[in-house]
């Protein structure tokens, strides 16, 4: 169930952030990560969360689940622009990566018109 507040403009951000945040609880409610604080904006989802790559994966599909948009190009928020991924992100960057792409409605053309890592170059 969506709980976000949806104005005529779309999701609000502080909406976003507590959505985002049940997830991540909901998530790693049963994990042993040694993180003894509360999960916020600042919480970075490999250091502090001990997320590994399934556990990015996992946290995408139940975003696009959540947010019932898919195809949202989450390379742009996981990926540097030579190709290779990022060290960490905070879960602030997946808030701002969110307002932006599901109130622009950008995921789906982003992610069919980005250029992929293994595009030729012309």
């Amino acid at each position: 169930m969506m709980e976000g507040v949806q104005s005529s403009k779309g999701f609000e951000k502080h909406a976003i952030l507590g959505d985002i945040l049940k997830i991540l609880e909901d998530m790693t409610s049963d994990w042993e990560m040694g993180f003894a604080g509360k999960i916020g904006p600042e919480t970075r989802l490999v250091a502090d969360l001990a997320f590994e790559s399934l556990d990015v994966v996992q946290l995408a599909v139940a975003i696009e689940e959540h947010f019932k948009s898919s195809g949202l190009p989450f390379q742009k928020l996981f990926m540097r622009r030579d190709g290779g991924y990022v060290d960490d992100v905070r879960v602030s960057e997946v808030v701002d990566f969110l307002y932006n792409h599901i109130n622009n409605g950008s995921s789906q053309q982003d992610a069919l018109s980005s250029p992929s890592v293994n595009d030729p170059v012309s």
